[in-house]
């Protein structure tokens, strides 16, 4: 049976597919460029036809929608942040409701037909966190809701696959010797965290699970942190309005909401934008209220979350950099600085950090019983993020490689092996 490996990230997803004994990354073709991991973006156009289905679109290719027709596309990051949350029902596109396996099963069907796929392979190893992302996450909900995403995308058997496992399994290729390994699968939504005991076997690898945590906290809410301290305050985070007589703070959920830019286009709703301009009225910050009307009504998040991203990025290599954003109505400039940047993401750092020190816990053991650390996903290039394990681990042991494949390739391998099912969750 053909197989494939799908890791169906927060902020990025990637298809592999087992090779012989190594992996094929798919690689999509896109204005001459050449991409492996694409956004997990999803856009809808209107149909023009009578009472059609809003058209989908995924990747690269729903930015461009997005940004060629904003007032006809509807438009979705990070969707994948929804699929644990019990409040999550479903989101309107257009005159449509969709629920999330239904933006899962449209961004999965787009991107087969990108890759230029008649139908997917029959087995499928799709990667899942250990902990999903929200305050409250829902497991057997989230698993229910990826079982019916995939339904009817043609899979004969579905294997769910821890990620961190599918890392350590692609990291466990290069052993030459048995190793007790931990894997920080640092992303968009989650931090992950795995110890497994791998042996060298005659008919391949053998590995032990002895431990598994995770945390909803990862690159998202580093974003966040920016969001909130350099953005926020500058579109009424802190500001007051009259009612009554009386002078009273601007509800806080607005900026709660705003600031998660993933779940910014929830407020693209006419009642929200109302209030909005209704405590706009009687703020002495109106012109900055009325900014962040303009902002949720351009629907121009996927501009800001560049913004913000180019940004951190740029703060791993420079101790300041410059900020910018001017675009439908906004003008936001100043400067960040890695050390506020760092001091911001603290509370964050220190959970992360807390549960990497649970995974030794739970599997009882000590830092000088891990052989190798091996540090996958996006958020591990953030150099505050790289420091918490070189204050609990020998440099030395420290690995790090391929941080947006590792996980596809290792799923793909899973796939494609005789003993599937002994990597499942």
């Amino acid at each position: 049976m053909h197989a494939i490996g799908i890791d169906f990230g927060t902020t990025n997803t990637v298809l592999a597919f087992p090779r012989g004994s190594g992996v094929s990354v798919q690689e999509f073709t896109r204005g001459g460029e050449r991409h492996e991991a694409l956004r997990t973006t999803l856009s809808f156009r209107r149909n023009p036809s009578r009472g059609g289905k809003p058209l989908a679109e995924a990747g690269p290719w729903a930015i461009d929608e997005f940004i060629e027709m904003p007032e006809d596309t509807r438009f979705l990051q990070s969707f994948k942040s929804f699929a644990a949350s019990r409040s999550f029902t479903d989101t309107a596109v257009f005159s449509s409701r969709y629920r999330f396996e239904d933006l899962m099963a449209a961004y999965l069907a787009r991107l087969r037909d990108h890759a230029g796929l008649a139908a997917y392979p029959g087995r499928l190893a799709i990667g899942r966190p250990v902990t999903f992302a929200g305050a409250k996450p829902d497991d057997d909900l989230a698993r229910r809701r990826y079982a019916d995403a995939l339904k009817g995308l043609g899979f004969e058997q579905v294997t769910y696959v821890l990620e961190p496992v599918a890392a350590a399994y692609f990291y466990a290729q290069r052993l030459t010797r048995d190793a007790v390994i931990l894997v920080a699968d640092l992303g968009g939504g989650t931090s992950d965290f795995s110890v497994l005991r791998f042996r060298k076997a005659k008919r391949g690898i053998a590995a032990e699970a002895l431990a598994h945590t995770g945390i909803g906290i990862a690159g998202d809410s580093f974003d966040f942190r920016i969001i909130d301290h350099v953005v926020s305050p500058r579109l009424g985070k802190r500001a007051t309005y009259v009612n009554w007589g009386k002078e009273l703070s601007v509800p806080k959920h607005y900026f709660a909401s705003f600031s998660r830019w993933n779940e910014l286009c929830l407020m693209r709703r006419p009642e929200v934008l109302n209030e909005l301009r209704e405590l706009a009225r009687t703020s002495s910050s109106k012109d900055q209220l009325l900014s962040l009307v303009d902002l949720i009504e351009g629907g121009v998040s996927y501009e800001l979350y560049r913004a913000v991203s180019r940004a951190k990025a740029a703060l791993t290599e420079h101790e300041s950099v410059p900020f910018r954003f001017k675009l439908s109505g906004v003008d936001i400039a100043g400067k960040i600085s890695r050390s506020n940047f760092e001091r911001w993401i603290a509370p964050d750092l220190e959970k992360i950090g807390a549960t990497a020190d649970a995974v030794l816990t739970k599997a009882g053991l000590a830092a000088t019983d891990i052989d190798r650390i091996f540090l996958t996903g996006g958020t591990s290039f953030v150099p505050a993020v790289r420091r918490l394990f070189e204050q609990r681990f020998p440099v030395e042991r420290i690995d790090a490689g391929e941080q947006l494949l590792s996980i596809a390739k290792g799923l793909a391998l899973i796939a494609g092996s005789d003993d599937v099912e002994a990597w499942a969750a």
